[in-house]
């Protein structure tokens, strides 16, 4: 029998068992994201003097680690099926508008393993796309031992990327949004409870690990006056170009390096990264070394404009060809350093900027997110709970609107997750009744007053069988599947009998009502039949007429 809580959990509404399971992936996402970090931070500290600073190694290490990390990553990616290849946050997007969001264990693991390589290599990634990835895998393995619905997996799934995000950052509402408008690009209220519960969940068990951390609260950042705002509008200006130009870059270099083979991407990426790491050390590895000099009180504008260059060009080396890690991370430091940057340049013209060098510092570390990654909203509550500091709200907004309408609207930036998935010929787009239709599972419309009857029953018992029902049918397992009995309209065909026979396509119980509506719309009549777990084991019907009354009662 099914048990009644999955029937609660098929309906687009807020439940008791909806939060408990978001609880729990966020629980266990969070839990495997802090293995991940343990295992970055255990594998640099074999040969890093301080955790991400790669600075110290001398230059036959630095030159090496790069191109030994592309070797392994390869070396593992190439022993792995094609179907698993493919990582990231672009990946999961896609996973959660098509497949409700379930991602292989193989490529879960995949994920984990080639980046902690990558990010212990020093390859400039970040560690929010295998959180998001991990996380997404996390939710999978939970709506697998428990064979939840469908519509249940897709909230379950944002819940496990939520808490990834929350996990890494120590940012748990930041999480939230992201999910919701950079995964989901949606916002229902019963979506809502469980991601933030999970978010919640995962920056608890931060905190738990590694204490109550603000990872940039240490900052010391002067409020800026209210007459030096109008020079965040012209930061905005110049954000926008730069931003504008990497998403071009990036996109560029991606399309490209999809026709070449996995050995000559992986190479060209180690040996780019390797160049990069001889001639300007703090260019490797995320975004730490970027923000600490973009903070620093001995920063020049040549020494910022080298740094920038290079992480612009190693973090397009690493995406663009295919390393394994998330692009959040070095946009911070492109952000922050570009902020130092633009200060430092304006000093000169308005003394009193320069002492204001972290303000713009911080705000361009997540402004450079938002305007990349179309996440503005995210970006801003990313900036509030990693510096701990709400005053930088209206500065932010008034740096990031500008550059966003230039780099979008002005130099026709596209969010690069969109675009990579373009690329990858992965579709993301769904059609609105069908999206909506996902919301809601099977078992929250099926007639479950169903009567099978027996094979080999005689036309006349069948009859009178029809007659005792409340419905006027029945259903019969055949060797395809089940077919429908019903009592004929009129008696037309060659049979001349009273009783019309129809073969119906089944769905499983974890289905949507999406894929009864794929079925039934090209004839716009029949029905579905929903089984538990195996065709012959029918539970209930679903007709084209009950799903019409569904959608265009406003149910959906």
């Amino acid at each position: 029998m099914i048990a009644d809580y999955k029937f609660k959990l098929a309906t687009a509404r807020i439940s008791l068992q909806l939060c408990l399971l978001g609880l729990l992936v966020g629980a266990l996402a969070s839990g495997l994201i802090v293995l991940f970090q343990l295992a970055v931070a255990g594998l640099q500290h074999l040969v890093l003097i301080q955790s991400g600073d790669f600075t110290e190694l001398p230059l036959a290490m630095r030159a090496g680690l790069p191109i030994l990390g592309a070797g392994i990553i390869y070396l593992l990616v190439s022993r792995t099926k094609t179907a698993y290849r493919r990582m990231g946050i672009a990946y999961v997007i896609h996973r959660v508008k098509c497949h409700y969001g379930r991602i292989s264990l193989t490529s879960g693991v995949g994920q984990f393993i080639h980046a902690v390589v990558a990010l212990a290599c020093g390859f400039s990634v970040g560690k929010e796309g295998p959180a998001v990835h991990i996380g997404a895998t996390a939710a999978t393995m939970m709506s697998k031992r428990w064979a939840l619905p469908d519509n249940t997996m897709r909230i379950l799934s944002s819940c496990g990327i939520a808490a990834g995000i929350a996990a890494i950052f120590n940012t748990p509402l930041a999480g939230v949004i992201f999910v919701l408008e950079v995964v989901l690009r949606d916002y229902k209220i019963h979506y809502f409870l469980p991601i933030m519960l999970a978010a919640i969940t995962g920056a608890i068990i931060y905190r738990t690990v590694f204490g109550d951390i603000h990872v940039y609260s240490h900052l010391e950042l002067v409020r800026l006056p209210l007459d030096q705002y109008p020079t965040l509008i012209m930061f905005g200006l110049v954000l926008g170009i730069v931003a504008a130009l990497f998403n071009h870059a990036l996109l560029q270099v991606t399309q490209r390096a999809s026709t070449l083979n996995l050995a000559t991407r992986f190479g060209i990426a180690g040996l780019a990264t390797a160049v990069i790491a001889v001639l300007v050390p703090g260019a490797m590895g995320s975004e730490h070394g970027a923000v600490s000099l973009a903070h620093s009180a001995d920063a020049t504008i040549l020494g910022l404009l080298v740094l920038l260059s290079a992480k612009i060009l190693a973090t397009i080396a690493a995406i663009g060809f295919g390393i394994p890690g998330g692009l959040i991370g070095p946009l911070y430091g492109m952000g922050a350093l570009l902020g130092a940057m633009v200060a430092l340049i304006l000093s000169p013209m308005l003394p009193q900027l320069q002492e204001y060098q972290g303000i713009y510092a911080a705000i361009g570390m997540t402004a450079m997110m938002g305007v990349c990654l179309n996440a503005p909203m995210a970006s801003l509550l990313a900036l509030v709970e990693l510096t701990n500091d709400a005053s930088l709200i209206l500065p932010y907004l008034l740096v990031t609107l500008p550059g966003f309408l230039l780099a979008h609207e002005g130099l026709g930036a596209r969010a690069i997750f969109l675009r990579q998935l373009d690329i990858m010929g992965l579709e993301y787009r769904v059609p609105p009744l069908e999206q909506a239709l996902q919301k809601t599972g099977v078992l929250a419309l099926m007639d479950r007053d169903i009567v099978l009857a027996r094979p080999g029953l005689a036309d006349d018992e069948l009859l009178a069988l029809l007659k005792s029902v409340e419905h006027h049918r029945l259903l019969r397992g055949t060797e395809e599947g089940q077919e429908l009995i019903t009592l004929h309209a009129d008696f037309t065909d060659d049979s001349n009998s009273a009783l019309k026979r129809e073969a119906l396509p089944g769905l499983p119980e974890r289905a949507t009502l999406a894929e009864v509506y794929q079925l039934l719309e090209p004839k716009r009549g029949g029905a579905v039949y929903i089984y538990m777990d195996n065709p012959n084991t029918p539970v209930g019907l679903i007709t084209w007429s009950m799903l019409y009354r569904f959608f265009r009662g406003g149910e959906i």
